[in-house]
């Protein structure tokens, strides 16, 4: 179904790595046109690496208004834009920093709107942001996710009207093995992993594919827009 992307041009804004790079991948693949976007010249130079010739690269930082308004002005309208890009802390709300929290609001919500005010798509074009599960599932222990991921949804919806015929939708995975999770020892990480399993219908996690599979079917989908796609292993309806 993703034929219709070919010679489509897609940016994805964090697509160095984690669900970002899947959808870049999926979306060469498939014969976009695609250029990857992210803070880091290093990560961007690697991932180019995996990705289909003709690919591109640019390196910016969504908390820089000014730098992503003036890169968006130099630019012909998009096909598709995708936002993954995001730095979040988690743990309780009350023992975490304001600095921290901070952080997580401009990288994930307030990055998103800066590139939403400046971004242009063509008609019938798509935007999409990465939300997460906790917008509807929260845990004591993230509460702050939920509040950004909910935000960013309802972002989502608001815009979807705004920006019409342009379409404006999410995507909310819930538990992804990706990069994010280096920094955690790894016999810590499959423990983590392996009791989230557990709690599953579908008794695993996800992967970063799984995730760009939704952002894809929206991009190729012309009668979506305000909507969130929820792709968690069933962790919204886990007991």
């Amino acid at each position: 179904m993703y034929e219709v992307l070919k010679g489509r041009r897609l940016l994805v804004i964090g697509g160095s790595s984690g669900i970002g790079l899947a959808v870049a991948q999926q979306a060469a693949e498939a014969g976009a046109s695609v250029t990857i976007a992210s803070r880091s010249r290093s990560k961007l130079d690697a991932a180019l690496g995996g990705l289909a010739p003709g690919a591109s690269a640019i390196q910016i930082d969504t908390a820089d208004y000014l730098a992503i308004e003036s890169f968006f002005a130099g630019e012909a309208a998009w096909d598709h834009v995708v936002v993954s890009a995001a730095q979040t802390t988690s743990g309780p709300l009350r023992k975490s920093s304001l600095a921290d929290a901070r952080v997580t609001m401009e990288s994930k919500f307030w990055g998103a709107y800066h590139v939403a005010r400046a971004v242009k798509v063509r008609d019938g074009g798509s935007l999409c942001f990465i939300s997460g599960f906790r917008s509807v599932r929260p845990s004591a222990n993230t509460v702050l996710q939920g509040a950004v991921n909910a935000a960013l949804e309802a972002l989502t919806r608001g815009l979807a009207l705004e920006m019409a015929p342009v379409r404006v939708n999410a995507v909310s995975p819930g538990l992804v093995a990706t990069p994010m999770w280096s920094g955690m020892a790894e016999a810590e990480r499959e423990k983590m992993f392996a009791g989230a399993a557990e709690r599953l219908p579908l008794r695993r996690i996800g992967d970063a594919s799984n995730i760009a599979n939704a952002v894809l079917f929206l991009a190729c989908s012309p009668f979506s827009t305000g909507s969130t796609v929820v792709v968690d292993g069933g962790a919204t309806i886990a007991a």
